[in-house]
């Protein structure tokens, strides 16, 4: 696919999922019961609740959208695997993909959009693909535990994947200082391999407001 071509599919891509996006806030202005949730086309939706404002609902929008628009930039298909809600910030992916590396992906390109809080991340991987392995399971748990409990890592804010002992870390950090904290727990782990640190470090300004 050409530059021009691949430019054009993104920007149609936007516009559309966009005007979906808009109309189902349309529709939730309109609704007088409890929140409930609309599904915008088949890969993004957003959840919608009587005591959110509109501007809330409008920043919810726009980063269904943005986070669309970069799946679809960086695999079609992974945009088309993966459904997407947002609620006040916090993002849960679902779907089913092909390999571990897609799940992983998919959570990584998440965290680079501005204004994402949480990541909740339900992708499964295809059936048969990928095994996993009783190691991998036990080093994800044991950092997140570890992470969970140190009162100077706020480990909501990371997601943790382990895959044949390589740690891969998504997320945001407050601080370099945090993120050096988050790569030495993984360090003292049994079985860690390596660790691969995708992890988005906001600038001194940001994290201390």
């Amino acid at each position: 696919m050409s530059e021009d071509v691949a430019e054009t599919s993104a920007l149609m891509v936007r516009s559309l999922i966009t005007v979906l996006v808009l109309m189902a806030g349309g529709l939730s202005l309109s609704a007088c019961g409890p929140g409930v949730w609309l599904g915008v086309g088949a890969k993004a939706g957003v959840a919608v609740a009587e005591e959110r404002s509109l501007g809330d609902q409008v920043e919810d929008a726009t980063l269904v959208v943005e986070i669309s628009e970069r799946l679809f930039r960086y695999n079609e298909e992974l945009f088309q695997d993966v459904s997407i809600d947002v609620t006040e910030g916090r993002v849960l992916l679902a779907g089913v993909v092909d390999t571990p590396e897609d799940r992983i992906d998919a959570v990584r390109l998440t965290w680079q959009v501005n204004g994402v809080k949480e990541v909740a991340n339900e992708i499964q991987v295809t059936e048969g693909s990928f095994a996993y392995y009783a190691d991998d399971v036990w080093i994800s748990t044991q950092l997140r535990s570890d992470l969970l409990w140190d009162k100077e890592i706020a480990s909501i804010n990371y997601n943790v994947e382990t895959v044949h002992g390589i740690v891969y870390l998504t997320g945001i950090a407050k601080s370099q200082a945090e993120l050096n904290r988050v790569v030495a727990h993984a360090r003292t782990i049994p079985k860690v391999r390596d660790i691969v640190s995708y992890v988005r470090v906001l600038p001194a300004s940001q994290s201390a407001g």
